[in-house]
């Protein structure tokens, strides 16, 4: 996802020699040694290395330094991809713990589990009331995760965060807020993604606040930058589940930064949210320096 750039420098062409020039005679030619052509850029082996190969047959020297030279690539190869999968990286936004919202009310649940890394969010809102005080904010989380784990028998709190009207963002589902945690938000598009639910019920007409959107734009810019995805691209995504939009075992194209309702036949993330995903999208380019 991350277009690498350069610039070729081409070098200048020596000039012909002049026709004039005296010739200079240097007696009978003597037969000279065919010396290997040496390839531009290529790596040179280190010194401990040539002195083994040259205590080696020909061929075997031959085999060796090819073995020798694939190796030293591989090394180039593993030292440049982290800086090009670092290249959009977004800062970590400030998060309040699952512990500090939580604290003793937790179940008993089985052990996370993990994908290989983020390459899409999904947006959510949690359908309760909006005239709430950001103070009680833990409270309410509180009775969102007992509704999810005892009325719906779910293991833990459906969304990897939620984020609040303040602007305030706090880790959902346990497993580490630094880890790709498989959430249980998008009925088919749990793995390789993130659910970042926005406190409160945004239907069409409802005010949308610019610290709750500004705060979705910082999760989804940090999660995506780990995996280099860019906010405002599609990415490929295999459905789990039937249940979804798309059969099971289906490739979606889906926005990188999608709602609810991209992937589930919903009304959630509500019109007013949806209709803010765009404005999410670019804050999330420029957080990771793409605009």
């Amino acid at each position: 996802m991350v277009p690498p750039g350069g610039t070729a420098h081409i070098a200048d062409r020596a000039d012909p020699p002049d026709s004039r020039t005296m010739r200079v005679f240097r007696g009978p030619r003597r037969a000279r040694e065919r010396r290997p052509a040496r390839i531009s850029g290529a790596a040179r082996p280190p010194a401990a290395v040539r002195a083994l190969l040259g205590a080696l047959p020909g061929l075997a020297a031959v085999a060796a330094l090819f073995l020798c030279a694939d190796g030293v690539q591989r090394a180039a190869d593993t030292q440049a991809a982290p800086a090009a999968a670092d290249r959009y990286a977004a800062p970590r936004p400030d998060i309040v713990p699952r512990s500090v919202w939580l604290g003793d009310a937790a179940r008993a649940q089985p052990a996370p589990r993990y994908d290989d890394q983020v390459v899409a969010v999904f947006v959510h809102h949690t359908d309760t009331p909006n005239g709430y005080d950001c103070a009680d904010v833990p409270a309410i989380l509180r009775g969102v995760y007992q509704g999810q784990t005892g009325a719906r028998d779910w293991d833990d709190i459906g969304y990897n965060f939620v984020v609040d009207r303040c602007g305030t963002i706090y880790e959902g589902r346990a497993g580490g807020i630094d880890r790709p945690v498989t959430g249980a938000h998008t009925q088919g598009f749990n793995h390789r993604t993130t659910g970042i639910a926005a406190l409160g019920t945004y239907t069409a007409g409802v005010p949308v606040p610019a610290e709750l959107t500004d705060a979705i734009a910082a999760v989804a810019a940090w999660k995506l930058g780990e995996s280099g995805t860019d906010p405002r691209a599609k990415v490929a995504l295999v459905s789990s589940n039937g249940l979804s939009r798309f059969a099971a075992g289906a490739t979606a194209r889906l926005p990188a930064v999608a709602g609810h309702d991209d992937g589930y036949a919903t009304s959630c993330p509500g019109a007013a949210l949806s209709a803010r995903l765009g404005d999410i999208r670019d804050t999330a380019a420029r957080l990771q320096g793409r605009l």
